[in-house]
Order: structure tokens, then sequence, then C-alpha cells
């Protein structure tokens, strides 16, 4: 039976659609303050089964210590992989000013490029001579000075900032502390009558996350090691160190698409190097992009994925362009579990679509 709209149900609906866009409002004015704190809060969700490994298998029973043991492991991990590209890298550099400064010494040598710069200036002076006289080149550099000022105050602020973010750490310890304080009695903010709603609800988009990480990083894992072997058999620079960034950039469904930059970049490293034809070798690496990606779509990412993941990809690009609009970096961060809450709404409360699974459970469990 349908329900009638009532002025009080009106009224209580348009109360509860002002009091999400003044939190959202808010959200966006303390962006900077709240943003460590959430980010903190992401990272204590994803390490916290770390933190219970560590106390139920190495038998650490102090919480704080489990916390430095896993925050220990996590910085060598990164040290790893940045040890994997970062040095890699430093040599693909050094191969670049290398072949910079040859071809600067050929071309110098064989057409003369210094005589033909003094010959352009000469025959130019004149003209030369009007454009920095006008007053247009004038009121340019009058423009751009304050710019250049403000580029390093707030190239100064950045770095301002990622000291402060160091909070983010204390932040995180604290929550991992009372993690599973924090993760129970949150609901007692709500009035009784209306708990068993979002302890229903929360249990949702806990069992959604769980699966859409777990998933989304095996696909990323598989997607990683293929680059690795594929740009390896190709003998491209950097293969083990550009798999591994490929692979985490994938976390973040069709994010390593980016990497076809420094991709690209490689390739014209490797061609100057070797001689052989940039496009050739770059085409090569697109050809391995595709094949990957087909592979990934239509094999991998189903059967890890499978039917039981409600989120598709599509959706949460959807998502993290809205809340990334809306929110700005923190809606990146709360991007995935709002639009997972709002699907387990959906489902529960309009379609009701888990009372169907319970029945058809239930039907045959009987059976």
């Amino acid at each position: 039976m349908r329900k009638e709209i009532t002025f009080d149900r009106f009224i209580r609906w348009t109360g509860t659609g002002l009091l999400i866009i003044a939190v959202l409002l808010l959200v966006n004015y303390l962006s900077g303050v709240l943003l460590p704190f959430f980010v903190a809060w992401l990272i204590a969700y994803l390490i916290y089964p770390i933190v219970q490994f560590i106390e139920n298998k190495m038998h650490i029973h102090v919480r704080a210590i489990s916390i430095i043991i896993t925050m220990l492991l996590l910085v060598c991990i990164i040290g790893g992989v940045i040890y994997l590209i970062i040095p890699p890298m430093i040599e693909q550099f050094d191969k670049l000013g290398g072949v910079i400064t040859r071809w600067v010494h050929e071309t110098t040598h064989n057409n003369n490029i210094t005589a033909l710069i003094s010959r352009w200036i000469e025959d130019n002076q004149t003209q030369l001579k009007k454009i920095f006289n006008s007053k247009d080149f004038s009121d340019a550099v009058k423009t751009a000075m304050p710019n250049v000022f403000a580029f390093v105050g707030q190239t100064a602020n950045i770095i301002i900032s990622i000291i402060a973010s160091l909070i983010t750490l204390l932040y995180m310890f604290f929550i991992l502390l009372d993690y599973e304080y924090l993760t129970t009695n949150w609901i007692r903010i709500f009035p009784t009558k209306n708990r068993p709603f979002w302890q229903e609800l929360m249990q949702d988009v806990k069992r959604e996350l769980n699966n859409y990480i777990r998933g989304q990083g095996t696909v990323a894992l598989c997607m990683g090691i293929m680059f690795c072997i594929g740009f390896t058999i190709m003998d491209f620079p950097m293969a083990i160190g550009l798999g591994i960034l490929i692979g985490i950039l994938d976390l973040v469904p069709y994010l390593h698409t980016f990497a076809l930059i420094p991709t690209a970049f490689l390739a014209m490293l490797k061609a100057a190097d070797t001689g052989q034809n940039f496009w050739v070798i770059f085409g090569m690496a697109l050809g391995l992009f595709v094949v990957i990606q087909i592979i990934t779509d239509m094999i991998i990412t189903p059967k890890i994925m499978g039917k039981a993941m409600g989120l598709n990809p599509a959706i949460l690009l959807l998502s993290l362009s809205i809340w990334g609009a809306l929110l700005g970096f923190i809606g990146l961060i709360i991007a995935l579990p709002l639009t997972t809450l709002l699907i387990a709404y959906w489902q529960r409360y309009v379609t009701k679509e888990h009372k169907k699974e319970e029945t058809v459970i239930n039907i045959e469990s009987e059976e």
C-alpha cells in the first residue's frame, strides 16, 4: 500500500534534505582540516586486517605494538616498490641526458646552430627591440611577476601542508588503537528506534566494500603481473617498475591508462638509445595495453568480481567524478563508501532485493 504524503512527512523530508546539503557545504568548507582525518580513516580501514593478523598469528596482545609493526611493514613494502621504480628511472634520465648531449653536439657540429641563431638575432634586431620596448611587453612582465611570487607562495603553502599532514599518522594510530570500539559504538549517535535501520544498512555497506576492495585489488595485481611479463619480453625500459606502477594505478579502474604517458617517454628513450623506430616501439607497447585490457575485461574481472559485486566500474568512475566535483579530494576518498551506502539503501529498502534473496535461501534450505 502506497503511503500518503502528509504535510508532516513533507516537512521531515525537506528538513533532511536541507540538513544533508548543509553537511556537504560544511565538509567542503572544512576540507583542509578534515582531509587528514578522512585519509587516516581510509588507511586505518585498509590496514586493520593486517593489524589483526599480526595480533592473532604473532600473539602480540598490545595493540600499539601491532600497529607499529604494521606501519614498519608498510614502510618496507613502499620502500621496496620505490627501490624498484626510482633507480631505474634515474638511470633512464641519465640516458636521456646523454642522448640530448650527443644530439646537441652533433647538431652544433654539423649545422653550426650557434651561428644560425646569432645570424637570426642580427637580422631581426630591430623587431626584437620594438617587442622588448613595447607597452604590451612591459604590461606582460608586470602581470607575470605577481603571479610568479604567488606561485612561490603557493609552493611554500603546499610544503607546509605536507608537513602538517603528518598528523594523519597520529589520527590513524589512535583510530586503530580503538578501532573496534569506534566501529561498534558509532551507532549511538542515532536515536534508539533508528539504530536497527542504520545497523543493517552499514552491514550491507561493509560487505560490499570488502568484496569490492578485495576484488579490485586482485584484478590490479593480475594486471600488474601481466604488464611486468609483457614489458620484460619486449625488453622495454623499466619493465618491472612500469608494471608495478600500472598495477597500483589500476586500484582505481582504468586509471592505469595514464601510464601511457611514461610509456611514450620510455619508448622515446629506447628509440634514441637503440636507433629503432619510435612508432614501432610505442605501437608494440600500445598493443600490449590493448591485449591486457581485453584479457582483464573479458576474463579476469568477470571471474574475480562476479555478479555478487554490485558496484560496476562505470558507476565507480561516475561517483568519483561527482563527489570529487562536490567536495574536492575529500570527495574522492569518501566516494566509494557513500556510493555503496546509497546502493545498499536502494537494494534493501526500495527494490527489496535482500529480502527476496533471504526468502529464496530459506526456501532452498527447507527443501
